[in-house]
Order: C-alpha cells, then structure tokens, then sequence
C-alpha cells in the first residue's frame, strides 16, 4: 500500500476530485491567472488543465472547499464552465457531494453503547 502525500488542509478521507469543461475561446492568460488563485485555496490538492479536451481537473479536501469555490475564481476571471444539461447535473451532483462531506466531518457520531460519565452504585 503505498503512502501518497498531500497538501496541508487535505484529508485522504474527505477528497474528492472533479472534472469541470471550460467553454470555447479560453484567453491563456487568463487561464494560467485562474489556475495560480485556485491552486493558493487552503484544501485544493491540485489543480491541472487538459488542452486536448478544455477541462480542467482538480481535486481538494471537500470539508474545507467546494465546487463554487473553484467556480467563482473562474468567473472573475472570465472563464465559463460549458453550458448543456451534462455539466448542470455533473454540477449540482459535486454540490450535493461537498454538502454532504461537509455535514458528516462536522456530525459527531453517537453510540447507545457509550459509557457514562457517571458510575452506577
């Protein structure tokens, strides 16, 4: 079993990878300036970009980041995501994912098998 490192803020157990299609003409400069922010997010793991296929691939600790995080540095950049009804499901599928991380890192389990503070006498 082999042992990989990851960046500060990520845990194996909460990272999730994605797959995001950029629209058509994609201004590399203003790529390479949206990559540079993305990859400065606290929990992003990595984050790289296909030209054969205009995606861009990342992955990150999902109880720390989330899809529209990602998103949002790409619009300010003026990058688009691909329209189509593919991409929205793809999309709203990571957010319901990232939702759900984020619930259960912070959910504290319980067990009727807990012992008690106090003692019976």
């Amino acid at each position: 079993m082999s042992h990989i490192e990851h960046r500060l803020g990520v845990s194996e157990v909460n990272l999730v990878t994605r797959h995001l299609g950029l629209l058509r003409p994609i201004d590399s400069t203003k790529l390479n300036a949206a990559i540079e922010e993305i990859d400065q997010l606290y929990g992003l793991d990595k984050v790289t970009f296909d030209e054969k296929s205009d995606r861009l691939d990342f992955s990150y600790d999902a109880s720390r980041l989330c899809i529209d995080c990602v998103e949002e540095i790409l619009t300010k950049h003026d990058i688009q995501p691909r329209q189509g009804l593919w991409t929205h499901f793809k999309e709203e599928y990571y957010r319901f994912v990232d939702q759900n991380v984020k619930d259960n890192a912070r959910h504290e389990p319980w067990s009727c098998h807990r012992t008690t503070s106090h003692t019976r006498k």
